[in-house]
């Protein structure tokens, strides 16, 4: 799409949802929550006021906690306490690559409107309206009563971060977690982005992020233990002086946002599981600059480094094929059995 078309579009779109800021003064925008107050932060980043939450129209298909926020299905597998992995049946299969083929157009789509001076809010109202208009609703949108359609991760936040009225700004690294429901079935992938000329230490993070995924790629494939992917991410990262997230894993995704396997990070993990052609799941190895413990936020979501420093990420869903990988949410016109060799530019904004 030519980008003054894309414009007009975001532009549309933004002022389609404009009630949701409309009236809030600049000084409102930068009020936090009242659960912040004595709360002693890791830097000097801090959230601002968050919106209120999207009304998804009658005719887009619901997942089932589009209203109480309770994933029942899911946790009905944690109460069985079962360690088995689905089979995905051809069906099941086809459903996943249209889902992930609209998850990487509004991933796409909300990157691109990404850059210096644009809030976590509107990147939000821009990702809610592209799912939309593909008839997808946003799978974290009171997913566990998650407030907001993606998460925007800036600078220490590893993950999980409530898009807000703070502006972006030139040095920030962004990350944008997209899922995307339609059909029954649920996409996820996320990519983190450098806004304008960042720091040495920033370039070094996000090329180890996205080198921590593509190295497990060639491991995906029937008879490899689950358990094995976390010692060649730990390997990369601590090559290039950085630190595994322990807290958070990839998972299995599908007919449930958050299913089985569990897909550990972490070097001599103790995963349970060997894949199987039609196994579907993530990897999306949190990077931290330096160490790897967290902190909770007392918004209960947003997870950030506990000594402050930067966080980055990638992630995919894969799907388990008779000889190898298919990469579900793969960029179009890049390999969809290989992660294309890591371009700086290609994540700047």
């Amino acid at each position: 799409m030519p980008q003054d078309e894309f414009d007009d579009m975001c532009k549309r779109w933004l002022e389609a949802t404009k009630d949701q800021v409309e009236g809030l003064t600049d000084e409102q925008k930068k009020e936090m929550n009242p659960a912040f107050i004595g709360y002693e932060f890791e830097s000097d980043h801090r959230p601002w006021h968050v919106t209120k939450q999207m009304k998804v129209p009658d005719n887009i298909p619901k997942p089932e906690y589009h209203e109480t926020g309770d994933p029942v299905s899911e946790r009905a597998i944690k109460a069985n306490r079962t360690s088995t992995i689905p089979i995905n049946t051809p069906e099941d299969m086809d459903k996943m690559r249209e889902v992930c083929a609209i998850g990487r157009e509004v991933l796409d789509i909300t990157s691109r409107f990404l850059k210096a001076g644009v809030t976590a809010d509107e990147l939000d109202r821009v990702c809610f309206m592209a799912c939309m208009e593909r008839g997808g609703y946003p799978s974290p949108l009171n997913y566990n009563k998650f407030p907001k359609s993606l998460c925007v991760s800036v600078n220490e936040v590893i993950c999980h971060g409530i898009p807000d009225c703070r502006p972006v700004q030139v040095g920030d690294i962004v990350n944008l977690d997209i899922s995307v429901f339609k059909d029954g079935y649920h996409s996820d992938l996320n990519e983190t982005f450098m806004i304008g000329k960042c720091d040495e230490a920033a370039e070094n993070l996000v090329r180890t992020a996205y080198e921590s995924l593509a190295v497990v790629v060639p491991q995906i494939m029937p008879g490899t233990l689950y358990r094995e992917l976390g010692n060649d991410i730990s390997r990369t990262a601590h090559k290039a002086g950085c630190a595994v997230t322990r807290t958070y894993s990839g998972h299995g995704i599908g007919k449930d946002f958050h299913g089985l396997p569990n897909v550990s990070h972490v070097a001599r993990n103790k995963t349970i599981g060997i894949m199987r052609e039609s196994h579907i799941f993530t990897v999306e190895p949190m990077i931290n600059e330096k160490g790897w413990q967290d902190n909770l936020w007392p918004d209960n979501w947003t997870a950030v480094t506990r000594d402050g420093r930067r966080s980055a990420q990638f992630e995919h869903t894969f799907m388990v094929t008779e000889t190898g990988v298919e990469i579900l949410t793969a960029r179009p016109g890049t390999s969809r059995t290989e992660i294309m060799p890591y371009d700086p530019e290609v994540f700047r904004r």
